[in-house]
């Protein structure tokens, strides 16, 4: 189990940010030239990087806690590391950048609407400070039904 605690917290930082781009709309699967141009550069620094570190001995991966696979020197884990880790940053990113138009979104649609058959419920809520006042106040003209021509 310890050889794949490295994929596991890898495949829990994808199932974390995932629903990101469908719920909240990141957009960035939607755009895969953008995010190739995106993530090619940062594997490349990080994986030069980790290269030179490891070959000065700055660096050193346990084998206890990889799968024992290297790709040009390094654990496939960490090829991973520097692909899922910024895909993460991008996807919260990116929804993060959208915030302020989900927010103006949902004021616009106003308050959730209140389904009648909760009103029976005696741990109801009012979402309109108003309505208690206005179904307590006495009926006015305009809604007092004449029984006239009856």
């Amino acid at each position: 189990m310890d050889a794949l605690r490295y994929l596991l917290i890898l495949a829990a930082c994808v199932a974390v940010t995932l629903p990101l781009e469908p719920v909240l709309g990141a957009r960035v699967y939607r755009q895969p030239r953008r995010l190739l141009a995106t993530l090619v550069p940062v594997v490349a620094v990080f994986v030069l990087w980790d290269l030179v570190a490891v070959a000065r001995g700055h660096w050193w991966f346990s084998p206890r806690y990889t799968t024992g696979v290297t790709v040009a020197g390094l654990p496939w884990e960490e090829w991973l590391f520097f692909v899922v880790v910024p895909l993460c940053a991008l996807l919260t990113f990116e929804v993060l950048g959208r915030a302020p138009r989900l927010l103006r979104r949902a004021e616009r649609a106003g308050p959730p609407r209140r389904d009648p058959a909760d009103d029976a419920s005696p741990a109801r809520v009012v979402e309109d400070p108003t309505a208690a006042a206005r179904a307590a106040a006495p009926a006015g003209p305009e809604t007092t039904v004449s029984r006239r021509g009856r």
